[in-house]
């Protein structure tokens, strides 16, 4: 009986090394064809542990942390302490970041914007978010998410990864590991960046937020960029044709067989089967970034930034064809919501690039007869602070990070819509109620796939790794 690499006690390298082994010391013929197999990524999926309601994901990630008080988490009574310093009791001497622990104050910052309950359940929705109100119903939000991490780069990390430090696999890499390829002709992992349109702070990405970790690198995230080639030096070189590239390839796969067995380094491998994939991507890239036949309706339904290449808008557009077309893990990057002054302002620019393109990848995929089967999050790596960064204004105000607690929001496959989740303290500083972990929301995003989040490992350095590390519950209260 075949054993599934997410189940195996044998360590996987010493398992994909025998099986390479077996093919050496057969026939030619025979080892071919079956190396042609373990190429193709259709074949060899790992199986998972029980039938999952979703077979995909579509993070919308919202890079730089949004004001979870200006968006999500209602707070009407804050307009009364308008200025007045936070109490030490709602503190409790946790760490400030280094650009607020000396101001001499830190006054209250009520929102600025108007909140209304929306949908048959009632959710308290900012009115920067009109288009995702409309979502009342069908979405969970979560006001009672939680991290460690106080600063951008390791919070990413350890949203991403499950560890702040670099490293790890990514979300996006284990779920490939695990559900393996649906269409052989596009990566399971794809992701796509896009900036503000207004001035605001955009901190940087670093690869390692999509990359593969000590998985085999062909479960790291494919990015696709606007422009010509949606996939960086994917095309041929003036004056090589596909046919001479399919002849190169192939012979540059004999050296690398040759190389393996004298090596039996499964990186050997790993880059054939990289080879293999970009040629396929030569053909299915172009049509699939091509939005040109996409109805006008679509792109009114969207926004008019949707014709703009590179645009959120835009690629959740794209988000939806990959999701039609099998990519398991579609991952979104909107950069810009790091408000530590001008918050109003900035929460405006950033909403209008996001929230009607975010409704209305919800409304295709529920048309389209795919929301059933896709788990879509909507949130950034931690949250900002009740009181201001900086002078505080009546009509203008900063936010520092704050990683005690903030809102993320979750449909589709399996999620309870109109469900609001969680409890924060008067001041949305400090949960009272039903916290939920980074490792939380991650066991609980690999429970809806499939996978029983503690069996989902991968042998590294004598050790069992896994997405959650040593950490995780499941939150069944999520699900429908």
């Amino acid at each position: 009986m075949k054993r599934s690499p997410v189940n195996d006690a044998i360590p996987h390298e010493a398992a994909r090394m025998a099986r390479r082994q077996f093919l050496s010391s057969t026939t030619s013929g025979i080892g071919v064809a079956a190396l042609a197999s373990l190429l193709n990524p259709i074949h060899g999926r790992a199986s998972s542990h029980f039938p999952g309601k979703a077979k995909r994901v579509i993070w919308l990630t919202q890079a730089g942390a949004p004001s979870q008080l200006d968006l999500f988490d209602y707070k009407p009574h804050l307009k009364a302490r308008f200025g007045q310093s936070l109490p030490d009791s709602v503190r409790r001497g946790q760490r400030l970041t280094g650009m607020t622990a000396h101001q001499e104050t830190h006054p209250i910052a009520p929102s600025l914007f108007r909140f209304h309950r929306h949908g048959d359940s009632g959710m308290h929705l900012s009115e920067l978010l009109p288009h995702t109100a409309r979502h009342a119903d069908e979405i969970c939000l979560v006001r009672s998410l939680h991290t460690e991490a106080i600063n951008h780069d390791p919070a990413m990390t350890l949203l991403q990864t499950g560890h702040p430090l670099s490293g790890r696999p990514s979300f996006g890499a284990w779920a490939s590991y695990g559900l393996g390829a649906e269409n052989e002709n596009l990566p399971a992992f794809v992701v796509m960046i896009s900036r503000p349109s207004g001035p605001t702070n955009a901190q940087p990405l670093h690869e390692r937020m999509w990359g593969s970790g000590f998985l085999p690198t062909r479960h790291q995230g494919v990015r696709f960029s606007p422009g010509k080639d949606p996939v960086l030096f994917l095309s041929n070189p003036a004056g090589i044709t596909r046919s001479r590239r399919r002849a190169m390839l192939r012979d540059l796969a004999t050296l690398n067989r040759i190389k393996f067995k004298e090596q039996r380094d499964p990186v050997i491998t790993d880059r054939i089967e990289q080879y293999e994939m970009a040629f396929r991507l030569q053909s299915s890239v172009p049509e699939l970034a091509d939005l040109s036949r996409e109805p006008e309706t679509v792109f009114d339904r969207y926004g008019s930034e949707s014709k703009k290449p590179g645009t959120f808008a835009a690629h959740c557009i794209l988000a939806r064809r990959l999701a039609e077309r099998g990519v398991r893990f579609i991952q979104l990057y909107h950069r810009g919501w790091d408000q530590h002054n001008k918050c109003p302002a900035g929460l405006r620019t950033q909403c209008a690039d996001t929230d009607q393109a975010s409704a209305a990848l919800l409304t295709e995929l529920r048309e389209r007869g795919l929301l059933d089967e896709t788990v879509v999050i909507w949130g950034g790596e931690f949250g900002r602070t009740v009181y201001s960064q900086g002078t505080l204004k009546r009509d203008d105000y900063g936010r520092d990070h704050h990683p005690r607690c903030y809102s993320i929001w979750l449909a589709g496959a399996g999620i309870r819509g109109g469900l609001t989740f969680g409890r924060t303290d008067d001041f949305s500083y400090n949960i009272v109620k039903d916290p939920v972990h980074i490792h939380d929301l991650n066991a609980t995003l690999l429970h809806l796939l499939g996978f029983d989040h503690t069996r989902l490992t991968y042998r590294f350095q004598g050790r069992n790794y896994r997405l959650t590390d040593v950490h995780g519950q499941i939150v069944r209260r999520l699900f429908a």
